[in-house]
C-alpha cells in the first residue's frame, strides 16, 4: 500500500493532491481477510506489551467529522483485549481543564507501561478548532506546535510508542454520511448543525491541518495520512501501521518476559523447597 508517513518537519502537505480512496484493484473482501489475519498479531503483542511492562503505546486519531474516529477504534481495537485498552475523547475544556495549561489534560491521559490508550482527537485541537475558530490569539496558539512536539518527545524518551493517524476523507464522501444520518434512525442521534457549519470552512480546516502535519511531525513521533472514504481499507492501514511499528519491540518484550519467567520459577521452587 503507498500510505504517505511523514516523520520530519518541514515537509509540505498538500491535501487536496493526496488520494481519500483506496489504490485501484484493491479488493474489499481481501482486505477484511487480511484484518483478520492482522488482528491475531495485534492480541499477541498487545499481550507482550502487557507483560513486559516496558513501553506504552499512544494512538492519536484526527480528522474531520465523519472521517471514522470511532469506527476505527471499534474495528481496529476491537482485535485487543480491553483490559489494557483505553479510549479518551477530548471535547471542549471544562472550567477547571481552561484553568491549567492546554497540555495538563491530555498529560493525564496518556498511557502506563503496559497498556495502549487511542486519543479520539487529541491536543492537536488547540491548534485546530482554536485556529479556525478564533479561540486564541493566532501568537498563542502559534506557539502550541513547540510545545506538542516537546511534550511528545518527552513521551517517547519513557518508552511510549506514538502512532498519529490524520483520517483523509473527501469533501463529497463526508456530506454523504452526513445525510446518511438523517436518513438512519440509528445514526440521528448524531446530526450535529455544527458539522453542517465546519464544512464552510472546510478550505480553513484543510490548511490548519496542513500545518499540523507539517510541523508536528517527527521520527519519534510520525504522522501517517489515511484515505478514509472507504471504511474497510481506512481500518486495514491502521492496523498495518500499528503493527509495523510494535513488531520491532516483539524480541525485546519477549526476552524481558523469558527472564520473568525464569525468576518466578525459581522462587516457586525455592517456595517448595523451604515448606
Amino acid at each position: 500500500m503507498d500510505i504517505i508517513t511523514i516523520d520530519k518537519q518541514g515537509e509540505k502537505v498538500r491535501l487536496d493532491a493526496i488520494p481519500t480512496v483506496p489504490p485501484e484493484k484493491t479488493d474489499k473482501n481481501e482486505a477484511k481477510r487480511e484484518l483478520d489475519v492482522l488482528g491475531e498479531e495485534l492480541f499477541d503483542l498487545q499481550d507482550l506489551l502487557w507483560g513486559a511492562r516496558m513501553n506504552s503505546v499512544l494512538i492519536v486519531l484526527q480528522g474531520r467529522d465523519t472521517a471514522g474516529k470511532d469506527g476505527t477504534i471499534k474495528h481496529v481495537a476491537g482485535y485487543l483485549n480491553p483490559r489494557g485498552v483505553s479510549v479518551a475523547s477530548f471535547g471542549v475544556p471544562s472550567e477547571e481543564e481552561r484553568e491549567h495549561d492546554f497540555l495538563w489534560r491530555i498529560h493525564q491521559r496518556t498511557p502506563r507501561k503496559g497498556e495502549l490508550a487511542i486519543f479520539n482527537r487529541s491536543h492537536y485541537e488547540d491548534v485546530l478548532v482554536v485556529r479556525v475558530q478564533g479561540l486564541a490569539p493566532e501568537s498563542l496558539w502559534r506557539e502550541r506546535y513547540g510545545h506538542i512536539r516537546d511534550f511528545e518527545e518527552m513521551l517517547a524518551e519513557h518508552g511510549t510508542i506514538i502512532l498519529k493517524f490524520f483520517l483523509h476523507i473527501s469533501r463529497e464522501e463526508q456530506e454523504q454520511r452526513l445525510l446518511d444520518r438523517e436518513k438512519e434512525p440509528r445514526k440521528a442521534w448524531k446530526i450535529n448543525a455544527g458539522d453542517w457549519e465546519d464544512r464552510e470552512h472546510w478550505d480553513d480546516y484543510t490548511r490548519a491541518y496542513e500545518e499540523v502535519l507539517e510541523r508536528t511531525s517527527t521520527k519519534k513521533a510520525p504522522w501517517t495520512i489515511v484515505p478514509a472514504d472507504a471504511k474497510w481499507y481506512r481500518n486495514l492501514v491502521v492496523a498495518r501501521a500499528l503493527l509495523e511499528a510494535l513488531r520491532p519491540y516483539r524480541k525485546s518484550w519477549q526476552e524481558r518476559l523469558d527472564e520473568v519467567g525464569t525468576r518466578k520459577k525459581a522462587e516457586l521452587e525455592a517456595w517448595r523447597k523451604g515448606r
